[in-house]
């Protein structure tokens, strides 16, 4: 089957959007499908520094289309459908309502994964009318508790035979074979000290405020900050110059390919997440979210210390995590240095964690989402 897929994420970029778009590509095409991605931009990256930039293996075709960020992407929706029409394509797959309403307007069968509410006058009205449309149509949507967003917030009549609940995932294969913490650190050029680690971006929301705090409070940890924008890293690490604190390290970004060799530096992977949590485009998604790190935690086999925010139990659990009340110091402090002197509660929590993501591979969600689907 031919997919063709249209995103408005920057490709390449560090935003997790990109990173998510460009995952599910390879998956669809490790599903046996051919698959071309359109998005806007006018870049010509070659094959060989995407697949590096996001630590992919199987390849697909990219193909950037112009446009001009103040139309609000309405530009490149047209250009982007105009060029694909003529592709052949079997299937239509897409993270935009608008991509979704033309597709179905064509008559030709729909995916459209949902991460979030519909923002702006149009958005809802929009998703409402491709809800509404006849066609054969899939929605994957990232968490029950965005699925119960659009229900009873919205009104939208999501018919349960044309829903899918898909959370993120991970490329398990990357995770196979890694070393244990002390000789990760070892080929990384740490110091050998228990290390607790934090990978992603630094957006507000995201407890990098209380994981300092916690490195004042346990000087006998290592912290380790894996990640983040060049401005906010430079920030950080000025607040952490200023404080003087030495048992924090800041890597900056690195490369996907590479990401689960620093997460495997650490006996303990952290999750701070605020009561409010902002994503690349804005927005709070405390309540809806399904975070990429999650999966890749689970697949590390570490112990997890995460915020207890209700919608990570639809992943997480008492047996593969410990939940600490966001914001609260105290509670992560103690919780951390209890974690430090219980080392057989941190292989505990991630054996069960690696058994777990065996659930969460991007190739096992691409089937979920196509399964038993008679197009």
């Amino acid at each position: 089957m031919r997919i063709a897929c249209f995103s408005t994420s920057q490709i390449p970029s560090t935003t997790a959007n990109s990173i998510q778009v460009m995952k599910m590509c390879q998956a669809l095409v490790q599903t046996g499908h051919v698959v071309k991605l359109w998005v806007p931009g006018q870049n010509d990256i070659p094959w060989s520094q995407l697949a590096a930039h996001y630590g992919l293996v199987y390849s697909f075709e990219v193909a950037w289309v112009p446009s001009r960020p103040w139309l609000k992407r309405y530009d490149f929706v047209f250009r982007a459908w105009n060029r694909a029409r003529d592709w052949g394509t079997d299937l239509v797959y897409t993270w935009l309502p608008q991509i979704g309403f033309m597709a179905l307007r064509a008559g030709l069968p729909l995916v459209l994964e949902l991460h979030d509410r519909p923002s702006g006058r149009i958005g809802p009205h929009l998703l409402r009318w491709v809800v509404n449309r006849k066609g054969s149509k899939r929605f994957a949507i990232i968490t029950q508790a965005l699925y119960r967003v659009l229900r009873e917030e919205f009104g939208l009549n999501l018919q349960e035979d044309q829903v899918v609940i898909a959370p993120n995932g991970v490329d398990l294969e990357r995770y196979h074979g890694l070393p244990v913490p002390s000789e990760a650190r070892q080929r990384l050029g740490l110091k050998e000290q228990f290390t607790a680690v934090y990978s992603g971006h630094f957006y507000p929301g995201r407890g990098m405020g209380l994981l300092l705090e916690m490195a004042r409070n346990l000087p006998h940890i290592q912290f380790l900050w894996v990640g983040g924008r060049e401005e906010a890293v430079t920030y950080w690490r000025n607040e952490i110059r200023q404080q003087g604190l030495t048992n924090v390290i800041l890597t900056g970004f690195v490369e996907n390919r590479v990401l689960p060799l620093y997460q495997a530096a650490g006996e303990v992977l952290l999750m701070p997440y605020e009561r409010a949590v902002a994503g690349s485009s804005g927005g709070n998604s405390a309540d809806i979210c399904s975070p990429m790190k999650m999966f890749e935690y689970l697949a590390c086999g570490r112990a997890i210390l995460t915020s207890d925010l209700p919608v990570l139990h639809e992943v997480l659990n008492e047996r593969n995590a410990r939940f600490c009340p966001p914001e609260d110091v105290e509670a992560w402090t103690r919780a951390l240095d209890d974690l430090f002197r219980h080392p057989e509660v941190c292989w505990a929590l991630g054996q069960q964690a690696r058994a777990d993501a065996e659930r969460y591979t991007w190739i096992a969600r691409a089937h979920r989402i196509l399964a038993d689907w008679a197009l």
